[in-house]
């Protein structure tokens, strides 16, 4: 084989590889370690991150903390839980401003659920770390046979 032919099978591969893992992207609801929620029903992740009745069982009131609308992890969000397109989403997001927080990365989303009261979040699953508590929806976490917050 050529050196041409030899790229173009390994950029080929990349692109699959990369595609694949976008596809199986997983989502994990997480809050911060003195938070003792430790699950929800999928319904129940709908009311909190719809706001609606917008307060923990200990009282605290829920702060979304949210990435781009635009993410990946927000359009499975919005898929998923809000089951609203993005144009509803932005108009639900405007009357909501006090209780959403964004951030850019997802090590400021960890500092955020760590330190805003009744902070939940959505991170990859693959940057869970020891510092949060991760939820179970509908009794499973993340990367169970039929968890919720999976890509497409």
């Amino acid at each position: 084989m050529n050196g041409w032919v030899k790229n173009s099978c390994l950029v080929l591969v990349c692109l699959f590889l990369w595609q694949a893992r976008v596809e199986a992207k997983q989502l994990a609801v997480v809050v911060a370690k003195t938070n003792a929620t430790s699950a929800l029903t999928a319904a129940d992740l709908a009311k909190l991150f719809k706001l609606d009745g917008a307060k923990w069982p200990d009282g605290k009131n829920v702060t979304l903390v949210f990435f781009d609308p635009s993410s990946a992890d927000m359009q499975i969000a919005l898929q998923k839980i809000y089951k609203m397109q993005p144009d509803e989403f932005k108009t639900w997001m405007a009357s909501h401003r006090a209780s959403i927080l964004f951030v850019h990365s997802e090590e400021e989303l960890l500092k955020a659920v760590e330190s805003v009261p009744g902070a939940v979040g959505l991170i990859d699953v693959y940057s869970i770390t020891n510092r949060i508590n991760v939820v179970k929806v509908d009794g499973k976490l993340p990367l169970e046979q039929g968890y919720l917050l999976r890509g497409n």
